[in-house]
């Protein structure tokens, strides 16, 4: 492994009004003494599909193989990439037991992408409460779920 790569902090959110509904994504990008804000959404969608897009958003972001630790407040992503869950279901041909076939496939084929790009090691914060970073990323991932909300996104 090169040591040499860039340390980044990733703080990531993702938010939705209804589920499904107008959904949002914050990112917080932090390398050095630089931060960069991203945020985006979805006229429809749902709180999951939100929260790995804000990572996939946020690992997207980086111009080159880096040392990440991305911290999320989804136990979802954080359990389900920690777990090595996704590379299972792929194995199985995307599918997570004999019946059930996993959701949210095009996002975790472009997060299992990501991670074979960067060193990502997933750190679960909860939610809502004293992380200011985190709170950050909620208001964003809000905001723009609002925008779709209450704009006509969804012709």
């Amino acid at each position: 492994m090169n040591d040499k790569r860039t340390k980044v902090t990733i703080y990531a959110d993702g938010a939705c009004l209804g589920n499904p509904g107008p959904g949002g994504y914050g990112v917080i990008l932090i390398c050095g003494d630089q931060k960069k804000e991203l945020s985006g959404g979805a006229a429809l969608t749902t709180n999951n599909r939100m929260e790995l897009t804000a990572v996939i958003e946020g690992l997207k972001a980086l111009k080159r193989p880096c040392e990440v630790l991305l911290y999320s407040d989804s136990k979802y992503v954080v359990d389900m990439v920690e777990g090595k869950w996704p590379q299972r279901w792929q194995k199985n041909n995307w599918m997570r037991n004999k019946k059930e076939p996993a959701k949210n496939v095009d996002l975790w084929e472009e997060l299992l992408r990501l991670l074979e790009i960067h060193s990502v090691t997933m750190k679960w914060v909860k939610g809502h409460a004293e992380n200011a970073l985190n709170n950050r990323c909620d208001e964003l991932a809000v905001k723009a779920a609002e925008s779709f909300k209450n704009s006509n996104h969804n012709n």
